[in-house]
């Protein structure tokens, strides 16, 4: 596998928003680099407990290395699996409920640079994009089975790719002819199709274009990974009041890095802390639904100018936490 390269975002206001504190217990459910549990294990040691979780097995294996010395210590649960699945970690750990919880829904570094599966146009790999490698479909099988119009409805919903249409025509016009199966096919056939646009410096913009493939290539990674139901599917069941995995006065803490991500975060806290779904024009409440969360970050806050120039990664970044009642 080699060294997992990743940098963790905000490590500073994730742990500020966690409130980490020794003796506590926390679910890192998107372990990655392990950048952010190493931080919070550092907190809540020396009787805390972390359960650390990630779908993607080259995240798990890096984490036995370099968490070995908290493993053996008993402070650390490692569980292989999309956040979702939560419920089944803690009750792997024999843990009721936690402290806090936190999600990173961006790429490592690692999958983009080292991963082999195609997450990048950058180089030419297998068109996987899985991000757990026993899951049944590939990027390549949506490329090579799917039809010209759910593509297009891929591009445009999960890329907001103004090219949609024109991209999934090309794509099923080039597989007649053989499988697509690399990256770089892919990101070459995209390129073929989408005008390219003036040099943003002829248009006096300093920052560069941005690559034609790269909404084409998260908007299939998301599709591939079902990203987007399952972060609503989460947001909607780990903090319901009928559940009890977060503690009251708990807090969950979500890193995300596009709007669609962003969006449902947002919407989730907001109808978590309003309770009341009564129609505006009732006079008074009688469905007598209660928020059972209190939003802490009111404005969505972002990476500063200094992390942003040390890790450019980081510049889509945004954290919204919110905490149980």
């Amino acid at each position: 596998m080699g060294t997992y390269r990743h940098i963790s975002v905000m490590p500073e206001e994730v742990l500020h928003h966690l409130r980490c504190e020794p003796g506590k217990t926390y679910a890192d459910c998107t372990l990655g680099g392990a950048g952010h549990t190493r931080a919070i294990l550092e907190k809540i040691l020396p009787d805390g407990f972390l359960i650390a979780m990630d779908q993607d097995m080259d995240a798990i294996r890096n984490a036995k290395a370099v968490l070995k010395p908290h493993l053996s210590g008993g402070h650390v649960h490692l569980f292989h699996g999309n956040f979702i699945h939560l419920p089944e970690a803690m009750a792997q750990a024999g843990i009721s409920s936690v402290d806090g919880i936190l999600l990173d829904l961006g790429l490592s570094l690692h999958q983009l640079t080292s991963g082999g599966r195609g997450f990048s146009f950058q180089r030419d790999e297998p068109l996987d994009m899985r991000m757990n490698t026993e899951s049944d479909t590939s990027a390549a099988d949506m490329i090579n089975q799917m039809s010209a119009a759910k593509l297009e409805k891929i591009f445009r919903e999960y890329g907001e790719e103004r090219w949609a249409r024109r991209i999934a025509k090309a794509i099923v016009a080039k597989r007649k002819g053989h499988p697509i199966r690399s990256s770089g096919e892919l990101a070459q056939i995209v390129c073929d199709v989408v005008p390219r646009p003036k040099s943003r410096k002829a248009r006096g913009h300093s920052s560069p274009l941005i690559h034609p493939a790269t909404k084409v290539f998260m908007a299939l990674r998301i599709a591939v990974n079902k990203e987007l139901e399952r972060l609503d599917m989460f947001m909607e069941n780990i903090l319901e009041t009928s559940g009890h995995i977060l503690k009251p006065g708990g807090r969950i803490c979500v890193l995300s890095f596009h709007s669609l991500e962003d969006r449902i975060v947002k919407h989730r806290f907001r109808e978590m802390a309003k309770g009341c779904t009564c129609p505006p024009k009732f006079p008074q409440c009688v469905c007598g639904k209660k928020g059972f969360v209190r939003v802490i970050t009111r404005k969505v806050q972002q990476p500063t100018v200094a992390e942003i120039a040390d890790n450019p990664m980081s510049r889509s970044t945004k954290l919204r936490v919110a905490e149980k009642i």
